[in-house]
């Protein structure tokens, strides 16, 4: 199988157990851009349990809500789209009234020419995430 979230051969990995794991996207233009990414090679939200699909559901909420605590985004996008890779993830993508693609998607042509995003350090953005997920779990 030639998937590459199967075979990553580089990640930033925020968070991970033995069902999914969040990576932060090296993107330039989108730093609070990641991507919440189920470790079975499956295409759609319905190749999953109800309790998986729950499950997969808290860990994207959970990132959403501390992609929005450390980076202070105007609005956040969620997409699962699986078009290129079908296999299934979630992209949580921070998103600015001035970056590059507003109020377009990110895939869309640019608008203007992108502006600085806030800094933050992937070990700031994990320490939020496990912080958001043990919550989500309560």
């Amino acid at each position: 199988m030639d998937c590459p979230l199967c075979q990553p051969e580089t990640e930033r990995v925020l968070w991970r157990d033995n069902r999914c794991r969040v990576i932060r996207v090296v993107d330039a233009h989108y730093q609070g851009y990641c991507r919440v990414i189920w470790h079975a090679h499956v295409a759609e939200m319905t190749d999953l349990t109800t309790a998986e699909r729950a499950y997969l559901m808290r860990i994207t909420l959970a990132t959403e809500a501390a992609v929005r605590q450390v980076f202070a985004p105007a609005k956040i996008n969620l997409a699962s789209l699986g078009n290129m890779v079908p296999h299934l993830h979630w992209h949580v993508i921070a998103r600015y009234t001035d970056d590059a693609h507003f109020p377009d998607p990110i895939w869309a042509a640019p608008r203007r020419t992108a502006t600085a995003q806030p800094a933050v350090s992937d070990t700031q953005l994990a320490i939020a995430l496990t912080e958001w997920i043990g919550q989500m779990d309560d």
